[in-house]
């Protein structure tokens, strides 16, 4: 698919193919697309446990479970835990090194060796860890771009996927998470049982009320003409609902035995 295609088309699927597997080659490539994402310092602030849904035993799936995660869980067959690492600034002094050394920070923008132990390490990455607020959104912040990236790459792989809520202190039990990582959420990834435009695009709060130029408050003007572009490009797409959601909602219910 084409980028704006991607974009434009991603959902957050709730209803899988319990039966389909995901082949392992994509789930594969999900997270190597997370792994290319834009990383501050380049450390590690996510990493991931792949676990197939039929490998836990139904007691850990339920407790897996909070009142916004429900049915979805019972019909993925895969399931990614990401997980942050507010301690990942402790490797930057080293890996800024690295990107100085292979020309990625330059010595044009003031990046050396000396300047990374003697400025960025001091002032920067030791104040980050120091205080675990910080560290935190921080990693939170570096997680979501790398997650956002294995979003996209499991539409592009014609798959199914959601990010939901997961009880973390149950995760780590289940999954012998270290006590230094924190999850956050799980991908689902499946093949969708409903049309993949799940009902329509999502609705969103109008383009000039959340965007400005200049300062706060003063709207960026939105260009009609680019909204058509992108709606031939299939970036835009029609909105939810459409006039036959309802009843689709009703048939997979009725399939997967769920309330109607």
């Amino acid at each position: 698919m084409e980028f704006k295609q991607v974009v434009g088309r991603r959902r957050s699927i709730r209803y899988y193919l319990p039966f389909r597997p995901v082949e392992r080659e994509k789930v594969q490539i999900v997270l190597e697309a997370a792994r290319l994402s834009s990383r501050a310092v380049n450390a590690d602030f996510v990493q991931a446990i792949v676990v197939d849904r039929d490998a836990l035993s139904e007691e850990d799936r339920e407790s897996l479970k909070t009142p916004t995660t429900t049915a979805q869980l019972d019909l993925a067959p895969v399931w990614i835990f990401w997980l942050i690492d507010p301690t990942a600034p402790r490797i930057g002094q080293t890996s800024l090194k690295q990107l100085v050394d292979v020309g990625a920070l330059t010595p044009s923008h003031g990046w050396s060796h000396a300047y990374v132990d003697n400025v960025v390490w001091p002032q920067v990455l030791q104040p980050i860890l120091a205080d675990p607020g910080t560290a935190v959104l921080v990693a939170g912040v570096e997680a979501g771009l790398a997650i956002n990236q294995a979003l996209l790459a499991a539409v592009d792989e014609g798959l199914g996927t959601q990010l939901t809520a997961l009880n973390a202190a149950n995760a780590k039990r289940v999954l012998d998470i270290p006590d230094h990582l924190i999850p956050i959420w799980i991908q689902l990834l499946g093949y969708p049982a409903e049309d993949p435009e799940a009902g329509g695009q999502r609705p969103r709060s109008p383009f000039e009320q959340i965007y400005f130029e200049g300062k706060y408050g003063h709207p960026y003007e939105r260009d009609e003409m680019v909204v058509e572009r992108l709606r031939a490009d299939g970036m835009i797409m029609s909105e939810a609902p459409f006039p036959w959601r309802k009843e689709e909602v009703r048939a997979l219910s009725r399939m997967f035995g769920l309330p109607e």
